[in-house]
């Protein structure tokens, strides 16, 4: 218990030097154990400075990614957390534990993924050290169709916590992406376990991915001139841990209640495409221009369309057309 035990004394007098001697004292081991846990909280990537004659301070701008940090943040304590540095898919792999019985309420997050996905089939970029990814898993009492209302409440519960901390305004365009300046910053992916007989969810796996900073060489070709990055070059203490607890805290209590009408205020006012002219995208068809007249309660779009008509979106995709951005 070293370790924890020094990583807790540690936060609770960050940026203060503590002797070698105190340490060991306080903790009741030798220095020599002292020396061996500061060595591993080290290599785990905290920043803990030594001086001769003053001691050991762990600098409160460490960015370490575990369940510790996260869990300093965080309010809903009956959360379970699982933190790993590097995973396939923070959703695949949930959705195996789900499937093997895991308890509604257990989060997966990890500082990088090999595999991570988006919707549609596509990939999601995932490269370790400027990105957040996490999944919940719950399993609530509602129809599959009714899986929108849950996504709508994440990218509420992202959105609040990037402009918490970063001071900058996010908006969301229709239905999971969060875009600062413009730009995405934040995926959302939603899948469910469905039951066919009555049409409830088994479960729901809830996965975010958060673009905090530019990758090392910058993001792919591909992605250059969508992607950004929702945090400025300032570095904020435990970022990536205050990050988390914030999306999971807010994601929690938004899912109990859904279909809050303050869920979806928040929501609806953040909207990039209320009256805009959009794209619909949607796979196997020509893409289809539109203009977006509202959206209704159930998170569908009204939209009119080039011929006068107009019907609801309760799938697919769309792209706001680059002359109406906002």
């Amino acid at each position: 218990m070293t370790r924890e035990e020094l990583l807790s004394f540690f936060w609770q007098n960050a940026d203060s030097y503590i002797s070698g001697e105190e340490l060991a004292g306080r903790l009741q081991v030798s220095r020599a154990a002292v020396w061996k846990a500061v060595g591993q909280l080290r290599a785990e990537g905290y920043t803990i400075e030594s001086v001769p004659g003053r001691g050991y301070r762990l600098l409160s701008a460490s960015d370490v990614l575990s369940e510790e940090g996260i869990r300093r943040h965080l309010q809903h304590q009956e959360l379970s957390l699982q933190v790993v540095r590097t995973i396939t898919s923070t959703n695949t792999v949930l959705k195996t534990l789900a499937a093997e019985g895991a308890p509604s309420g257990l989060a997966l997050i990890a500082g990088e993924q090999t595999a991570g996905r988006g919707r549609m089939g596509r990939s999601f970029f995932s490269p370790a050290g400027t990105g957040l990814y996490l999944s919940l898993m719950l399993r609530p009492a509602m129809r599959a169709e009714e899986a929108v209302r849950l996504t709508a409440c994440a990218a509420v519960a992202a959105a609040e916590t990037i402009e918490e901390l970063s001071g900058r305004e996010t908006r969301i365009k229709w239905v999971n992406d969060i875009l600062v300046d413009g730009r995405k910053v934040c995926g959302i992916l939603t899948e469910a376990s469905v039951d066919c007989e009555n049409g409830m969810m088994n479960y729901v796996i809830i996965g975010l991915g958060v673009n905090l900073r530019n990758p090392e060489g910058g993001f792919p070709e591909e992605l250059q001139s969508i992607a950004g990055t929702a945090f400025e070059a300032e570095q904020i203490p435990e970022l990536r841990c205050r990050l988390a607890a914030g999306i999971l805290d807010r994601l929690a209590a938004y899912a109990v209640k859904p279909s809050d009408p303050a869920v979806f205020e928040a929501y609806r006012c953040r909207s990039l495409v209320l009256g805009k002219a959009i794209t619909v995208l949607s796979a196997g068809k020509d893409p289809v221009p539109a203009e977006v007249l509202d959206l209704m309660e159930d998170y569908s779009l009204l939209v009119r369309y080039a011929d006068g008509s107009t019907g609801r979106l309760n799938s697919g995709e769309v792209s706001v057309r680059s002359s109406e951005r906002g």
